[in-house]
C-alpha cells in the first residue's frame, strides 16, 4: 500500500513512547484477528503486535524513525479494537498517538500535504467562527441550486472519487447550536441537573440537527443545558495526525471553558470527541498546571447515551414502526466501553425492531480523517462493514458523525435505501410522536 505521507529526514529517537506501555505486550497474538488492517494486508508489521514491536525497537534506539516505521503507524486506524482483545491491557491507541507525534517532529510533512494539513488542522478546525463561515457557504451551495448544477453538469467529477462520494451524501447544513443558544437552554420543568453540551467542530456545522435533538432530549428529561462559548475542537484529529502541540492547546482551552462553567456533567454525542476528551489527562500528563484540571474535566465527560442510561430518562411512548440495526462506533465501544447503554435506549422505543449487526464493533473505515488520508484502505474496510449490514433494515443507528458519513457512503455505493441516523435522534423522534399518528418521514 502506498504511504500517503511524505517526510524530510530519518533519525533514531530513543524514548519515543513510554516503556511501561509497550513492555506490557507479551506478543501473544490475541490482537491479530481484531485488527482491520492486518485482516486486509496480512503483514505482521501492520498488526497491533507488530506495531508495538516496531515502537519498542525505535524507543530502544535499535531502529530509525523512517518511512518504514511511519507507514505502519499511520496505516493504523487507531480503532482500539486490539485494546478490547488484549489480555495484557496494552494501550495501543496511546502508543500509536505518541509515535505519530514523534514522527511529525522528526519527519515533518512537506510540500502540498504540509500546506493542506496546516490549513485544516491549524487554521480551520480550532476556530468555530471560521467553521461556521464555511457552513454558511455550504448552506448557500446546497440551497441556491449550485449543488444541483455541479452534479448535473458533471463538474463534480473533477474531484477524486472519495471526495465525490462524500459530496453525494453531504448532510443538509443548518444553523450551528453554539451560536444559536449562547445562554443555554432551561430544563422542561424542575431542573434535576445542570449539564454542558460539547458541540464539536464538524459536528456543529454538518450535524447541528443532532445537537438540536440532543438538547431536546436532555431538556425534556429535566436537564438544564449550558453551551460554554469558549469551547473549541476537541483536538482528536490533531492528536491522530501527530500534531500533539495543537491538541494540547485545544485541550487547555476546553478545560478552561467547561470548568469555568462548572456543570455537573459534560455531555458529548460524538464518540471520537468523547474519547479524546476523556483522554486529556494522558495528553497533559506532563503539564504541571493542567494535569489535575484535566482529571477534573475528564471525570465529568459522558456520552449522551450512557448519561441518559445512568442518570435517568423517561421512556418514550411514540411508536416508531421500523427495523433497525446498531453499529458500534470504535471510540464508543472500544475507547469508552459504552456498548449496552445505547442498545437499551433503542430497545425501549415502542415499535422499534432491533436486528443484530454481525461484527457490530468492527471499524467502518472512517477513523477521523482516515477515509481522506487512506481512501483505498478505508474503502476496503467499509465494504466488509456493508456486507454485514442486514438487507432488511430501514435504519442504521450509531453514535458518531464520522461513522455516519462513512456508512452513508456505503449505503449509496451499494444502492441501498437505508437511512443512517444517530441514536439520540431516534429517542427524540419517539418523543415527538407521542400523541401523534404521523409517519416516520414526517417526524
Amino acid at each position: 500500500m502506498m504511504n500517503p505521507h511524505t517526510y524530510e529526514t530519518a533519525s533514531v529517537h530513543v524514548g519515543i513512547t513510554d516503556e511501561d506501555k509497550f513492555a506490557a505486550c507479551v506478543h501473544c497474538g490475541m490482537c491479530l484477528e481484531s485488527c482491520p488492517t492486518y485482516d486486509e494486508l496480512g503483514h505482521e508489521h501492520q498488526s497491533p503486535r507488530g506495531r508495538v514491536h516496531l515502537m519498542k525497537a525505535v524507543a530502544q534506539g535499535k531502529m530509525a524513525i523512517s518511512e518504514a516505521f511511519a507507514d505502519p503507524v499511520f496505516t493504523c486506524l487507531d480503532c482500539r479494537a486490539c485494546e478490547t482483545a488484549c489480555p495484557s491491557g496494552v494501550q495501543v491507541g496511546t502508543l500509536i498517538e505518541e509515535a505519530r507525534g514523534q514522527i511529525r517532529e522528526d519527519l515533518p510533512l512537506t510540500g502540498w500535504k504540509k500546506t493542506v494539513s496546516r490549513t485544516f488542522l491549524r487554521n480551520l478546525f480550532p476556530y468555530p467562527t471560521r467553521l461556521h463561515a464555511i457552513g454558511k457557504v455550504l448552506k448557500v451551495y446546497q440551497r441556491s441550486g449550485l449543488q444541483s448544477f455541479v452534479r448535473k453538469t458533471g463538474l463534480v467529477n473533477l474531484a477524486p472519487q472519495h471526495l465525490r462520494d462524500m459530496e453525494a451524501i453531504m448532510p443538509t447544513v443548518t444553523e450551528p447550536t453554539l451560536t444559536k443558544y449562547p445562554y443555554g437552554i432551561p430544563a422542561s420543568g424542575e431542573a434535576k441537573m445542570r449539564v454542558a453540551l460539547f458541540t464539536g467542530c464538524i459536528m456543529d456545522v454538518m450535524f447541528s440537527d443532532i445537537n438540536e435533538a440532543t438538547i431536546r432530549v436532555l431538556t425534556r428529561n429535566g436537564y438544564e443545558v449550558g453551551m460554554p462559548q469558549g469551547q473549541r475542537c476537541c483536538g482528536a484529529l490533531h492528536v491522530h495526525a501527530g500534531d500533539r502541540e495543537e491538541g494540547r492547546r485545544l485541550a487547555r482551552q476546553n478545560i478552561d471553558a467547561f470548568l469555568s462553567a462548572d456543570p455537573d456533567k459534560i455531555i458529548v454525542n460524538a464518540a471520537g470527541c468523547g474519547c479524546a476528551l476523556k483522554e486529556y489527562p494522558e495528553l497533559l500528563r506532563d503539564d504541571r498546571e493542567y494535569r489535575e484540571r484535566a482529571e477534573q474535566f475528564a471525570a465529568k465527560v459522558e456520552d449522551v447515551s450512557k448519561f441518559l442510561h445512568d442518570y435517568g430518562y423517561r421512556k418514550p411512548q411514540g411508536k416508531l414502526d421500523t427495523r433497525i440495526t446498531y453499529h458500534d462506533a470504535c471510540h464508543l465501544a472500544h475507547g469508552q466501553g459504552v456498548r449496552q447503554e445505547p442498545r437499551e435506549l433503542l430497545e425501549n422505543i415502542p415499535g422499534l425492531q432491533m436486528i443484530p449487526l454481525p461484527d457490530a464493533d468492527r471499524c467502518c473505515g472512517s477513523a477521523g480523517i482516515y477515509n481522506l488520508t487512506n481512501p483505498d484502505m478505508a474503502g476496503r474496510i467499509l465494504d466488509k462493514k456493508m456486507e454485514n449490514v442486514p438487507a432488511d433494515v430501514e435504519l442504521i443507528s450509531m453514535g458518531n458523525p464520522g461513522c455516519m458519513l462513512q456508512i452513508a457512503m456505503g449505503v449509496a455505493k451499494y444502492g441501498r435505501s437505508q437511512r443512517v441516523v444517530h441514536t439520540v435522534q431516534l429517542l427524540d423522534w419517539s418523543y415527538q410522536k407521542e400523541g401523534r399518528d404521523v409517519p416516520m418521514e414526517e417526524v
